[in-house]
């Protein structure tokens, strides 16, 4: 077993968020440190991609702020995340949906899947 490994396993600490996937519409809030004061904020879209494994795994959020779309990448062991919520569940066929850049209005949607 090779030293990055077992590092990982032991030495940094893994909180649960709930299992979410490319598609998804999930509410990520985090902590902001402003000078002294610590606050939290909240970043919403669609997940893009999720990227890794163990303690190096990432994930890419996308959200429209107007006519802008802005993109975030956080690390899933951030000590700064504090809870992840799953809004919705999309139904998509790849694991990278990053043909979603390139489309505006209701070519943009993502269907939701229906739970059985």
């Amino acid at each position: 077993m090779d030293l990055v490994k077992h590092v990982e396993e032991n030495f940094v600490e893994h909180k649960d968020f709930p299992q979410f996937s490319a598609g998804d519409t999930i509410t990520v809030y985090y902590s902001i440190k402003e000078g002294q004061k610590t606050r939290t904020q909240f970043f919403r879209g669609t997940v893009i991609q999720v990227k890794g494994t163990g303690a190096t795994k990432t994930f890419t959020i996308r959200k429209m702020s107007g006519t802008v779309g802005v993109e975030r990448i956080f690390p899933l062991n951030m000590p700064a995340l504090q809870k992840i919520e799953v809004n919705k569940r999309g139904k998509v066929r790849r694991a990278r949906i990053n043909y979603i850049r390139n489309l505006t209005g209701k070519k943009a949607r993502i269907k939701e899947k229906r739970e059985a």
